[in-house]
């Protein structure tokens, strides 16, 4: 067994011999190792820093106590001198006997060491020392005797202090005594040095720590360097430069973050890495994609050859052990190739195909259309392949249909693509027909073997000639001398043909190697092209589901001019959708939602909401209590999806709810303009005010449909005549390159422009916020609210009373007359009759009436009861049971709808009925007996 630094356990250090240049042995720590000289190094600065602190600290108390002294002063004198009485006490007869026990009082309440009262030119009435009074003080006090109060540090006799002056004024503002206070100087030092014990103990404690934390590093630090010098280390490092950067052979070394530890200089040659390489993302170093996937995926490679550049690299990664309390990461060596390939004559070829196969990968299939990508293949051939490429797809692929499998059956397909180092060639144009119908040609070969065909000279190639005689003749007149004919082929099944051609710009014809090239290429592109081929159907068929679902024709209404738009995204048909409802008592309910995802799954999700919605709304509830049934009935739809288990070969694991759809549900009323809404994790409305104004109302954030949990809660609007409400999905405002936040803006602006119809309305704010290709659905709905006039709404009061049902009855009847409707007058009275009775009968207070003639006439009767009527069908025996069977057999549409306070049953007539009953007519006053 041998230790880490590679000699055995146990065994003695060997020691140096001299000019061996062998590394000297490891010797304890001492002064002379890094360890010993960094604790040195430390502590010095410990002792420096911690030295410097104290002084600061000293210095720094004596200024802030010196400062204190200088306030306490100042505050005393401005105190004692601004004293109520003392003007007339210094103008008294002895102001000394009235001061003097005042002063003293403030002094030692002031905490200052003596207070003087002093005449203007310094003579003392008062001072904390009796001895000095009537003595003068001595130093500059000018500027108090000029009025301006000041303070010093004075050093004289009696002592030196920290002095403020500050002048008495009588009531004129004359100068008429000083008022003198300070703190000495040996106070202010007694109050530092009170303070030395605590810095000194804090640098104490300090260096402790410091000098503590100094040995812990250099222990940590003898540990790592096992006690080397300085020179020793030196030496090491320069054995492993020497070694590690001498090598002809690339070295990386990658961290387990996938970062950059280090590369020696063959690596950095050959990869040509930046010099700040070091501890930076393998992404980041600019090398070829594919060696970075191999650096980032950490498994084993041996001799793989990648391009580095114009060079083919030999490639070998493997993990290494953790090691320092280091993870493991990955050391990857290459080898430069190129030479060697040089050396065979074929390595320059082999490295062009495989750099055109890698940007084939790359260029081929960018995006999910049928023709570009035939128009990629043609592209990425030319020139470095064949100088013309032309690819033919059959008619069912362009149209995203499933080809027939039959092989060799092609007579014709269409020209999808071209490309040629020219524009001049005698080539049909895209968009022709192109036909095989001589089987020697090489396109009915190649179609009839499956597998790519040669034909090295064309002047040879008699089927090729006889199958457009005219026309391959002027092909070879151009200079069309050489062609390849691959079909294209993807899961067994024939997609198309590429043909590859050569003419005098390349006078080399193609040979065996080009044509498995060709083919290799040919697959390649195959697959794409099936791919877009199969999104082609995909979308097609979601957008057919989609439109087919969707409202073609919104139904007529009166409440609200409604215009729409939906445009499916490009990327995929979406779940977004709209819908507007039309409601009892003329009311209409406007309706947006969008499904969380892409595809015919999302398509048949929305038609799925959109029925469950319509169901909920011919119940006519309320918009929060609509969005809550809708959630539950998501919920337990997801449940019974998620809990069945499914055909595995079906929808690859995908899930199949609904989780993640959004709604905004919003009920406008034309006869009180009042508009109530909820929101179900969607975007609010943007409200367009009859002035232009525009507003986007604040809706109580709900959760997404299906996640449950928390109820939905209403906002109830009231609506200006005219005004103009705009429902969206968020695919209109936000996309990779605009936020949602900007997206409102362009909104408001576009539509602060009144005087435009919602279908001018909607093909402004498509152009200004449309994207080139959408990356989401857009369902817009604008609608322009109305009112219904005044003349068309009749409303009584009904009380408790059955002699009222006949009354109103004729006020009813009046009314209709006075509207011209006496064609359904006795059909109405039957109604009305039936309804009020019943709610005399079984409802509670208050009752009321009211018909609205819009495009049918409604009736409705409300009272403060919520019981439910519903039809019976009474037996020939029964006395009563008829009344609602009466309703529902001479009404158009007749239900009930709940409200705060109780229900409304309505019923809706047309204006211009049927032929009325024959007479004799009935007596409706006995058919008020009749019930429910």
């Amino acid at each position: 067994m041998t230790g880490r630094l590679g000699r055995p356990r146990g065994s003695p250090a060997r020691q140096p011999t001299g000019r061996d240049g062998g590394l000297p042995a490891w010797r304890p720590r001492g002064a002379h190792s890094v360890a010993g000289q960094v604790f040195a190094l430390m502590a010095f600065i410990v002792v420096l820093l911690i030295t410097a602190a104290a002084l600061a600290l000293v210095f720094q108390e004596r200024y802030g106590t010196e400062r204190d002294a200088r306030h306490r002063s100042l505050a005393a004198a401005e105190a004692f001198a601004h004293a109520p009485g003392l003007p007339a006490s210094l103008r008294s007869p002895n102001p000394t006997a009235e001061l003097q026990p005042l002063a003293e009082a403030a002094r030692r309440a002031a905490g200052v060491d003596f207070i003087a009262v002093m005449t203007p030119d310094g003579l003392r009435y008062t001072d904390s020392r009796p001895d000095l009074i009537g003595k003068r003080a001595t130093g500059d006090l000018s500027r108090a005797v000029a009025g301006q109060p000041f303070t010093e540090v004075f050093k004289g006799s009696p002592s030196d202090a920290v002095r403020a002056v500050v002048p008495v004024t009588d009531a004129s503002g004359k100068v008429i005594g000083l008022v003198g206070t300070g703190i000495e100087i040996a106070t202010v030092s007694d109050s530092v040095a009170g303070q030395l014990p605590l810095l000194l103990g804090a640098a104490a404690g300090a260096l402790l720590l410091g000098t503590g934390g100094a040995a812990l590093v250099s222990r940590r630090l003898s540990r790592q360097t096992r006690g080397l010098g300085a020179t020793d280390m030196a030496r090491m490092n320069e054995h492993h430069e020497a070694v590690l950067h001498a090598v002809r052979e690339g070295v990386l070394i990658i961290g387990a973050d996938h970062r950059l530890l280090l590369a020696n200089d063959e690596a950095r040659r050959l990869l040509n890495l930046p010099p700040d390489a070091e501890q930076r993302h393998v992404s980041e170093l600019g090398l070829d994609p594919r060696t970075t996937a191999l650096l980032v995926s950490g498994r084993v490679a041996t001799d793989e050859v990648h391009l580095a550049g114009d060079r083919l690299l030999a490639l070998n990664v493997r993990p290494t052990k953790p090691y320092g309390g280091h993870p493991a990461g990955s050391v990857m060596t290459l080898r430069d190739t190129t030479e060697l390939a040089a050396l065979s004559g074929r390595a320059e070829v082999a490295r062009e195909r495989l750099q055109l196969l890698y940007d084939a990968g790359v260029r081929i299939g960018t995006t999910l259309d049928v023709v570009r990508t035939a128009e990629e293949l043609s592209e990425v051939a030319v020139p470095r392949f064949a100088d013309f490429v032309t690819v033919e797809l059959l008619e069912p692929v362009l149209k995203g249909e499933e080809p027939s499998r039959g092989a060799g059956v092609y007579t014709e397909m269409r020209r999808a693509a071209m490309s040629g180092v020219r524009t001049d060639q005698p080539l049909q144009p895209v968009g022709d027909i192109i036909r095989f119908v001589v089987p020697t040609a090489p396109m009915a070969a190649a179609l009839d073997a499956g597998h790519a065909v040669l034909a090295p000279d064309l002047h040879a190639a008699m089927g090729w000639r006889a199958q457009d005689e005219a026309g391959t003749r002027q092909a070879l007149g151009y200079g069309l001398h050489s062609l390849i004919s691959v079909p294209l082929q993807a899961r067994g099944v024939v997609l198309g043909m590429a043909n590859f051609w050569r003419a005098a710009d390349t006078p080399e014809a193609f040979d065996e190697e080009d044509l498995s090239f060709a083919e290799e290429l040919g697959a390649r592109a195959a697959v794409s092209i099936d791919n877009a081929r199969r999104y082609t159907r995909e979308h097609a068929t979601a957008v057919a589901l989609q439109r087919s679902l969707l409202p073609r024709v919104l139904p007529d209404q009166t409440a609200v001019d409604v215009a729409f738009r939906y445009l499916p995204a490009k990327a995929g048909v979406g779940g977004d959708w709209f819908d507007v409802i039309p409601l009892a008592g003329a009311r209409v309910a406007l309706v947006v939602g969008d499904v969380v995802g892409h595809g015919v799954h999302a398509a048949a999700t929305m038609g799925r909401l959109r029925t469950a919605v319509h169901n909920f709304a011919s119940l006519d509830m309320p918009p929060d209590e609509l969005l809550g049934h809708l959630d539950e009935l998501i919920h337990r739809i997801d449940q019974n999806e998620s809990g069945g288990a499914g055909d595995p070969a079906e929808g690859a694991g995908e899930a199949a709810g609904v989780t993640g759809a959004t709604c905004l549900y919003a009920v406008y009323d034309p006869v009180s303009g009042g508009c109530t809404m909820a929101s179900a994790g969607h975007p609010g409305p943007a409200l367009v005010r009859p002035d232009g104004s525009v507003e986007f109302p604040q809706l109580p954030a709900g959760l997404p449909l299906g996640v449950g949990g928390m109820p939905f809660e209403a906002v109830e609007l009231r609506l200006p005549e005219s005004s103009r409400l705009v429902l969206f999905t968020d695919g209109l405002l936000e996309d990779r390159d605009r936020d949602f936040d900007t997206g409102l803006t362009v909104l408001a602006e576009t539509l602060a422009h009144p005087g435009r119809s919602p279908e001018q309305a909607c093909a402004d704010v498509l152009a200004a916020l449309l994207f080139p290709a959408p990356s989401d659905d857009i369902a817009l709905l604008i609608a322009d609210t109305r009112r219904l006039e005044t003349g068309r709404i009749a409303e009584w009061e009904v009380p408790a009373d059955p002699a009222a049902v006949s009354r109103v009855r004729g006020a009813a009847s009046s009314q209709l007359a006075a509207w011209g409707l006496e064609d359904i007058s006795f059909t109405a009275g039957l109604i009305l009759s039936e309804l009020i009775t019943n709610a005399i009968r079984y409802g509670n207070a208050p009752i009321r009436v009211r018909m609205l003639r819009d495009r049918s006439l409604i009736c409705e009767v409300s009272d403060g009861s919520s019981t439910s009527p519903h039809l019976r069908y009474a037996a020939t025996t029964d006395e009563g049971g008829r009344g609602l069977f009466l309703v529902a057999q001479y009404a158009e549409r007749w239900g009930t709808r709940y409200t705060e306070r109780g229900k409304v049953i309505w019923a809706e007539l047309p204006l211009t009925g049927g032929p009325e009953p024959a007479p004799p007519a009935p007596d409706l006053t006995a058919l008020e007996d009749l019930a429910w």
